[in-house]
């Protein structure tokens, strides 16, 4: 006797398999920026910054962050975009990103405070120009 498997037993096979291995490669992106990325960055980086300098660190951190994530953003209109922002940009994104998070942490270790905001100054009065008398 002869078993015969209906055509659909392949599909559903090939099915399976992708699904497995979309699984499991979804559980390593998961992985992928908090953990790998703390590799690169030297945890005693910022242990000997002051809170001053650690405020200036943590700005400078968040704008180079916000400028990256913007080049990513418009990266990923064009055609092939999506890999052209990961192949270009991703490596430097994760690497701020750990950056930022052990200042963050340095900062929050040391109890620093943000400092005020220095007060608006408002602009001199222009000086007239008048004649002068003799």
């Amino acid at each position: 006797m002869t078993s015969q498997r209906s055509p659909a037993f392949p599909a559903a096979r090939a099915a399976a398999a992708a699904t497995l291995a979309a699984l499991a490669l979804s559980g390593c992106a998961g992985i992928g920026d908090s953990a790998l990325s703390q590799a690169f960055v030297d945890p005693a980086k910022y242990a000997l910054y002051d809170c001053k300098q650690l405020e200036t660190e943590r700005k400078s951190l968040d704008e180079r962050l916000a400028k990256l994530d913007g080049l990513m953003r418009k990266a990923q209109t064009g055609v092939a975009g999506p890999v052209v922002s990961e192949m270009a940009y991703r490596n430097d994104y994760i690497n701020l990103k750990a950056q930022s998070r052990l200042a963050e942490q340095t900062w929050r270790d040391n109890r620093c405070t943000e400092s005020p905001e220095p007060p608006p100054t408002e602009p001199a009065a222009p000086k007239r120009a008048g004649r002068a008398t003799r």
